[in-house]
Protein backbone atom coordinates (compact mmCIF):
# COMPACT_ATOMS: atom_id res chain seq x y z
CA UNK A 1 0.00 0.00 0.00
CA UNK A 2 1.40 3.39 -0.98
CA UNK A 3 1.59 5.84 1.91
CA UNK A 4 3.98 8.42 0.45
CA UNK A 5 5.13 9.87 -2.85
CA UNK A 6 8.61 11.39 -2.94
CA UNK A 7 9.59 13.61 -5.84
CA UNK A 8 12.77 14.75 -7.50
CA UNK A 9 12.67 18.52 -8.00
CA UNK A 10 14.14 19.84 -11.26
CA UNK A 11 12.43 18.26 -14.24
CA UNK A 12 9.89 16.41 -12.09
CA UNK A 13 8.00 18.91 -9.95
CA UNK A 14 9.45 22.09 -11.39
CA UNK A 15 10.31 23.27 -14.86
CA UNK A 16 13.47 25.17 -13.97
CA UNK A 17 14.99 25.02 -17.44
CA UNK A 18 14.75 28.70 -18.36
CA UNK A 19 16.30 29.96 -15.12
CA UNK A 20 19.16 27.48 -15.31
CA UNK A 21 19.58 28.13 -19.02
CA UNK A 22 19.71 31.86 -18.37
CA UNK A 23 22.48 31.33 -15.81
CA UNK A 24 24.45 29.23 -18.27
CA UNK A 25 24.04 31.78 -21.04
CA UNK A 26 25.09 34.58 -18.69
CA UNK A 27 28.38 32.78 -18.09
CA UNK A 28 28.81 32.05 -21.79
CA UNK A 29 28.47 35.76 -22.52
CA UNK A 30 31.08 36.58 -19.87
CA UNK A 31 33.51 34.36 -21.73
CA UNK A 32 32.51 35.59 -25.19
CA UNK A 33 30.96 32.28 -26.17
CA UNK A 34 27.74 31.89 -28.18
CA UNK A 35 24.62 31.29 -26.12
CA UNK A 36 22.69 28.03 -26.43
CA UNK A 37 18.99 27.43 -27.01
CA UNK A 38 16.45 25.83 -24.70
CA UNK A 39 16.36 22.81 -26.99
CA UNK A 40 20.08 22.36 -26.36
CA UNK A 41 20.29 22.97 -22.60
CA UNK A 42 17.05 21.42 -21.33
CA UNK A 43 18.08 17.74 -21.68
CA UNK A 44 21.22 18.43 -19.61
CA UNK A 45 19.58 20.13 -16.66
CA UNK A 46 18.82 17.04 -14.56
CA UNK A 47 22.50 16.04 -14.79
CA UNK A 48 23.79 19.14 -13.03
CA UNK A 49 25.87 22.23 -13.75
CA UNK A 50 28.80 20.26 -15.20
CA UNK A 51 26.50 18.83 -17.86
CA UNK A 52 25.23 22.33 -18.68
CA UNK A 53 28.77 23.57 -19.05
CA UNK A 54 29.55 20.70 -21.39
CA UNK A 55 26.62 21.76 -23.57
CA UNK A 56 27.65 25.41 -23.55
CA UNK A 57 31.41 25.13 -23.88
CA UNK A 58 31.68 21.87 -25.80
CA UNK A 59 35.23 20.76 -26.56
CA UNK A 60 36.63 24.06 -25.30
CA UNK A 61 35.59 23.28 -21.71
CA UNK A 62 38.97 21.60 -21.16
CA UNK A 63 40.59 25.02 -21.54
CA UNK A 64 38.79 26.46 -18.51
CA UNK A 65 38.75 25.92 -14.76
CA UNK A 66 35.46 24.03 -14.51
CA UNK A 67 35.02 24.86 -10.81
CA UNK A 68 35.30 28.58 -11.55
CA UNK A 69 32.71 28.28 -14.33
CA UNK A 70 30.46 26.17 -12.12
CA UNK A 71 30.53 28.79 -9.38
CA UNK A 72 29.75 31.54 -11.89
CA UNK A 73 26.69 29.62 -13.07
CA UNK A 74 25.55 28.98 -9.49
CA UNK A 75 26.03 32.62 -8.49
CA UNK A 76 23.98 33.84 -11.43
CA UNK A 77 21.30 31.22 -10.81
CA UNK A 78 21.05 31.97 -7.09
CA UNK A 79 20.44 35.64 -7.83
CA UNK A 80 17.64 34.84 -10.30
CA UNK A 81 16.35 31.56 -8.94
CA UNK A 82 12.66 31.75 -9.68
CA UNK A 83 12.17 34.24 -12.50
CA UNK A 84 10.73 31.67 -14.90
CA UNK A 85 10.50 28.45 -12.88
CA UNK A 86 7.05 26.94 -12.43
CA UNK A 87 5.34 23.64 -11.65
CA UNK A 88 4.77 21.34 -14.58
CA UNK A 89 1.19 21.11 -15.79
CA UNK A 90 -0.70 18.67 -13.55
CA UNK A 91 1.59 18.92 -10.51
CA UNK A 92 -0.73 21.20 -8.55
CA UNK A 93 -3.68 18.92 -9.23
CA UNK A 94 -1.63 15.87 -8.26
CA UNK A 95 -0.49 17.37 -4.96
CA UNK A 96 -4.04 18.36 -4.07
CA UNK A 97 -5.26 14.85 -4.84
CA UNK A 98 -2.52 13.22 -2.78
CA UNK A 99 -3.41 15.46 0.16
CA UNK A 100 -7.08 14.49 -0.13
CA UNK A 101 -6.04 10.81 -0.14
CA UNK A 102 -3.89 11.33 2.99
CA UNK A 103 -0.77 10.38 1.03
CA UNK A 104 2.39 11.99 2.43
CA UNK A 105 4.59 14.02 0.09
CA UNK A 106 8.32 14.67 0.22
CA UNK A 107 11.12 15.95 -1.99
CA UNK A 108 14.53 14.37 -2.48
CA UNK A 109 16.81 16.22 -4.85
CA UNK A 110 20.52 16.36 -5.61
CA UNK A 111 20.19 20.15 -5.74
CA UNK A 112 22.09 21.66 -2.78
CA UNK A 113 20.12 23.10 0.08
CA UNK A 114 21.26 26.70 -0.42
CA UNK A 115 19.46 26.64 -3.78
CA UNK A 116 16.61 24.24 -3.01
CA UNK A 117 15.09 25.97 0.01
CA UNK A 118 15.00 29.52 -1.44
CA UNK A 119 13.54 28.13 -4.66
CA UNK A 120 10.77 26.21 -2.88
CA UNK A 121 9.89 29.30 -0.87
CA UNK A 122 9.16 31.09 -4.16
CA UNK A 123 6.76 28.38 -5.41
CA UNK A 124 3.45 28.54 -3.49
CA UNK A 125 2.37 25.01 -4.42
CA UNK A 126 5.59 23.55 -3.00
CA UNK A 127 6.46 25.89 -0.11
CA UNK A 128 4.38 23.87 2.37
CA UNK A 129 6.22 20.57 1.80
CA UNK A 130 8.05 19.89 5.05
CA UNK A 131 10.20 16.87 4.21
CA UNK A 132 12.94 18.03 1.86
CA UNK A 133 16.20 16.12 1.52
CA UNK A 134 18.83 17.92 -0.56
CA UNK A 135 21.97 16.86 -2.34
CA UNK A 136 24.13 18.01 0.57
CA UNK A 137 21.88 16.90 3.44
CA UNK A 138 24.04 13.77 3.73
CA UNK A 139 27.57 13.06 2.55
CA UNK A 140 26.13 10.95 -0.30
CA UNK A 141 23.61 11.76 -3.02
CA UNK A 142 21.67 9.91 -5.72
CA UNK A 143 22.04 7.25 -7.01
CA UNK A 144 22.98 6.27 -3.45
CA UNK A 145 19.72 5.25 -1.72
CA UNK A 146 20.53 6.85 1.64
CA UNK A 147 18.88 10.24 0.96
CA UNK A 148 15.71 8.47 -0.18
CA UNK A 149 15.72 6.29 2.91
CA UNK A 150 16.13 9.41 5.05
CA UNK A 151 13.14 11.02 3.34
CA UNK A 152 11.02 7.93 4.04
CA UNK A 153 12.13 7.96 7.67
CA UNK A 154 11.22 11.63 8.03
CA UNK A 155 7.83 10.95 6.46
CA UNK A 156 7.28 8.13 8.94
CA UNK A 157 6.76 5.40 6.34
CA UNK A 158 8.58 2.28 5.21
CA UNK A 159 10.52 2.43 1.94
CA UNK A 160 8.27 -0.21 0.42
CA UNK A 161 5.31 2.11 1.04
CA UNK A 162 6.87 4.86 -1.09
CA UNK A 163 6.84 5.82 -4.74
CA UNK A 164 9.80 7.84 -6.00
CA UNK A 165 9.28 9.99 -9.08
CA UNK A 166 12.17 11.31 -11.13
CA UNK A 167 13.33 12.21 -14.62
CA UNK A 168 16.91 10.88 -14.61
CA UNK A 169 18.51 7.45 -14.57
CA UNK A 170 20.04 8.11 -11.15
CA UNK A 171 16.52 8.65 -9.77
CA UNK A 172 15.39 5.21 -10.87
CA UNK A 173 18.61 3.60 -9.67
CA UNK A 174 18.18 5.22 -6.25
CA UNK A 175 14.57 4.05 -6.02
CA UNK A 176 15.58 0.50 -6.88
CA UNK A 177 18.40 0.55 -4.33
CA UNK A 178 16.00 1.87 -1.67
CA UNK A 179 13.44 -0.79 -2.63
CA UNK A 180 10.81 1.81 -3.48
CA UNK A 181 8.44 1.80 -6.42
CA UNK A 182 9.86 3.92 -9.21
CA UNK A 183 8.22 6.28 -11.68
CA UNK A 184 9.98 7.77 -14.68
CA UNK A 185 8.60 11.28 -15.24
CA UNK A 186 8.36 11.36 -19.01
CA UNK A 187 7.03 14.93 -18.82
CA UNK A 188 10.40 16.10 -17.45
CA UNK A 189 13.90 16.71 -18.76
CA UNK A 190 14.49 13.21 -20.08
CA UNK A 191 17.22 12.93 -22.74
CA UNK A 192 14.92 10.84 -24.95
CA UNK A 193 11.98 8.48 -24.58
CA UNK A 194 14.19 5.57 -25.57
CA UNK A 195 16.71 6.42 -22.86
CA UNK A 196 14.01 6.84 -20.23
CA UNK A 197 12.40 3.50 -21.03
CA UNK A 198 15.79 1.79 -20.70
CA UNK A 199 16.13 2.85 -17.05
CA UNK A 200 13.80 0.08 -15.90
CA UNK A 201 11.31 2.11 -13.89
CA UNK A 202 8.26 0.26 -12.65
CA UNK A 203 6.08 2.92 -14.26
CA UNK A 204 6.78 5.27 -17.18
CA UNK A 205 4.16 8.00 -17.03
CA UNK A 206 3.48 10.86 -19.43
CA UNK A 207 1.54 13.15 -17.07
CA UNK A 208 1.82 13.76 -13.31
CA UNK A 209 -1.80 12.91 -12.55
CA UNK A 210 -1.28 9.46 -14.09
CA UNK A 211 0.33 8.56 -10.75
CA UNK A 212 -3.02 8.66 -8.97
CA UNK A 213 -4.34 5.52 -10.67
CA UNK A 214 -1.27 3.55 -9.52
CA UNK A 215 -1.62 4.27 -5.79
Amino acid sequence: MTKAVIFDLDGTLLNTSDDLGAALNHVLRIHNKPVVSKREYSPAISNGVKALLEVGFGETLKNYDVEVLRQQVLDSYAQNIAVYSHCFDGITELLQKLESMDIAVGIMTNKPGFLTIPLLQQIPDLAHIKVVVCGDTLTVAKPNPEPLLLAAEQLGVEPAQCIYVGDAQRDIEAAHAAEMRSVSALWGFIPSLQDALSWGAELNLEHPTDIISHI
